[in-house]
């Protein structure tokens, strides 16, 4: 459960890049309808699972955009791991997340009557991006109490810069991308790990592919855009 967890968190910092709205940047459009799905593999390149995001409601209040997005989670035979909605909302060039709503409601059943508090600071990607760019870091906490015992979970996404541009082709289609390198650290008791990660990013589309290593380099999961619908 601890490594599921861990996990978790650092696909929640990865989802963030995946998603913002029009009037924020140009590099994720975000309407009502547009769905996009993504194929997670093992390090030998086998499908572990299938998720699925959808836009289910867009709304404007003065210069703010809130939006909702629905997330189903299929396993690599097709059944249904989890479904569950994350809110996000969208001011000036920032994409603001609900942290505690993109947290699962099987996961959070898990831990029964336990307190989790929930916080962290948002990933942040300028509309002007250009290649040796260093980005601000970003991370997310969750805290757990029982019975007077805490546990902390956290994720860091530091060291973050975009690398270079280059094409990238998956079943979606082929894209032209900017590459963004982070290291996310996750920290949970007395455990302490690095993962550097890549995200590949198109303008207008969003996340196309993303690939997690071990810290000394070896591909430990990658996840490819596989369908895209407006």
């Amino acid at each position: 459960m601890k490594t599921k967890a861990i996990l978790f968190l650092v696909l929640l910092l990865s989802i963030t890049t995946m998603i913002a709205q029009d009037n924020c940047s140009k590099f994720y459009p975000m309407t009502e309808g547009v769905a996009m799905e993504y194929t997670n593999y093992n390090k030998k390149g086998k499908v572990e699972n299938v998720s699925s995001f959808k836009v289910v409601n867009v709304s404007n209040t003065g210069g703010t955009t809130n939006a909702t997005m629905a997330i189903n989670l299929k396993d690599n035979k097709g059944k249904d791991i989890y479904d569950t909605d994350y809110n996000l909302s969208c001011t000036g060039n920032l994409v603001t997340l609900d942290y505690e709503s993109l947290l699962p409601t099987e996961m959070m059943q898990q831990y029964g009557d336990m307190d989790i508090e929930i916080s962290g600071n948002d990933i942040e990607i300028p509309n002007d991006l250009n290649v040796g760019q260093n980005l601000n870091d970003a991370n997310v906490t969750m805290k757990i109490s029982m019975s007077g015992i805490n546990m902390n979970m956290a994720v860091d996404m530091t060291n973050r810069k975009v690398e270079k541009k280059e094409s990238v082709t998956t079943p979606a289609g082929t894209y032209e991308c900017f590459v963004l390198y982070s290291e996310n650290r996750s920290k949970m008791m007395m455990a302490n790990q690095v993962y550097p990660s890549r995200v590949w990013l198109s303008e207008g589309v969003g996340m196309v592919k993303q690939e997690t290593y071990k810290k000394n380099g070896d591909l430990m999961s990658s996840t490819m855009l596989t369908s895209y619908n407006k």
